[in-house]
């Protein structure tokens, strides 16, 4: 039984008043099939016998910004593609509104409640490369004003009965996303934030999903080891460690506020420093920093808790970068890896690890390394890991907010 097969048959399962419900939505009243929709999974409503990788929504002939939403679906690993994965999306209208239009084919009739996923709606399969492309306009806010503009995504996933909801698709430069907002996201399947570049006309948003990351009772759970800081997928957030060498020396500035838009690398070092091992980490980085010139940025921070002393600390990583003459990475420092004035407790990082490595591209994580040796074999492994991130989007132009 193939999986399209298998969600038909699911259809007489209620989907979760979440799935329906959207504070604020516009409904235009117009009851067609009131059992049919009231007893259909609205992911399930007028799905077609065939689904693409690529799909362009009804909202892609309104007046408005043309948008692209790609990215690639993962196992849990955050590594292997996953294909064959329905995504199912839904959206506001460029006012904000959620319309039922009977003369559109996958226009959803509203229930009993009047409530409806509007016409603007649609489903991709991913490819044998776990891609998808769905081509739709930017949707708009409610009138309200209560939540920031946003596209509803469900999961169809071949290890879960049900499908599940993941976090909204949402704008970076959404000035209703707030930084409470932020902090309130599930990061289910990993955040949603969409950071977008030009092409022409149109803007690209680039969202990965790793299937079952922070899904409750996932049947497949990520094997247990040794954990630091965030995970694949996640938004590094942002901390503002003191800047004791390189360009920002002397201030206490965010990394990835600042530097966070190509490839970057966190390197944190808790309680267990081995100098020895750090310098030829940061050898390494250096080298990698100079060449790959404007597209990398790397940030050495130190969260020894043991006897701190700022002056100390300072005078420190002064003399270490003056040793490796470094002249592209940047050391800095906080009180402790759990300090919270500097915000950097919001990383999780581990400050018992012997150090943990966050790659990351657009603010978002690609790849976590806890307790890595210095050799050629680790070393490669943080550059392929940089090579593999850049894809066709990679030096596109950014919208500027």
């Amino acid at each position: 039984m193939n999986l399209l097969t298998t969600l038909r048959n699911l259809s007489i399962l209620m989907l979760p008043l979440t799935y329906l419900s959207c504070n604020g939505q516009s409904v235009k009243q117009t009851f067609v099939n009131q059992e049919k929709v009231d007893q259909t999974p609205s992911e399930l409503y007028g799905i077609p016998k065939t689904i693409n990788a690529t799909d362009t929504s009804a909202g892609w002939k309104l007046k408005g910004q043309k948008i692209l939403l790609t990215g690639v679906v993962y196992q849990l690993d955050g590594k292997t593609p996953a294909p064959d994965v329905i995504i199912y999306y839904y959206q506001t209208n460029v006012e904000g509104e959620y319309l039922h239009k009977a003369s559109e084919e996958r226009s959803l009739p509203p229930n009993s409640e009047g409530q409806t996923h509007g016409y603007i709606r649609g489903w991709v399969k991913t490819d044998k490369d776990g891609k998808y492309f769905i081509y739709t306009v930017r949707p708009g806010a409610y009138a309200t004003r209560s939540e920031p503009a946003h596209i509803h995504p469900v999961i169809t996933d071949p290890k879960m009965k049900k499908s599940y909801y993941i976090d909204n698709f949402v704008f970076d430069d959404d000035v209703l996303l707030t930084t409470a907002k932020r902090t309130k996201m599930e990061n289910r399947t990993g955040s949603g934030v969409l950071r977008m570049v030009k092409q022409g006309d149109l803007h690209i948003g680039e969202r990965d999903i790793i299937l079952g990351y922070n899904i409750p009772n996932y049947p497949h759970k990520k094997e247990e080891r040794f954990t630091s800081g965030k995970g694949i997928g996640e938004d590094v957030i942002s901390f503002t460690p003191f800047h004791a060498w390189g360009p920002d020396k002397g201030t206490k500035t965010c990394p990835v506020c600042k530097y966070g838009w190509y490839n970057g690398v966190l390197y944190f070092i808790g309680n267990r420093p081995n100098w020895d091992e750090i310098k030829q980490w940061l050898t390494f980085l250096e080298n990698e920093s100079t060449k790959r010139a404007k597209y990398l940025k790397v940030y050495f921070i130190y969260g020894n808790d043991h006897n701190y002393q700022k002056s100390t600390r300072e005078r420190e990583l002064v003399q270490l970068g003056m040793e490796l003459k470094l002249e592209k990475v940047a050391l800095t420092f906080v009180p402790s890896l759990t300090d919270n004035a500097s915000e950097v407790h919001l990383n999780r990082i581990n400050k018992q690890a012997e150090n943990t490595f966050i790659i990351y591209k657009r603010s978002r994580v690609i790849n976590n390394f806890v307790n890595l040796k210095p050799s050629s074999l680790n070393f490669n492994l943080v550059s392929k890991a940089l090579d593999q991130s850049a894809n066709e989007y990679f030096d596109l132009p950014r919208i500027k907010d």
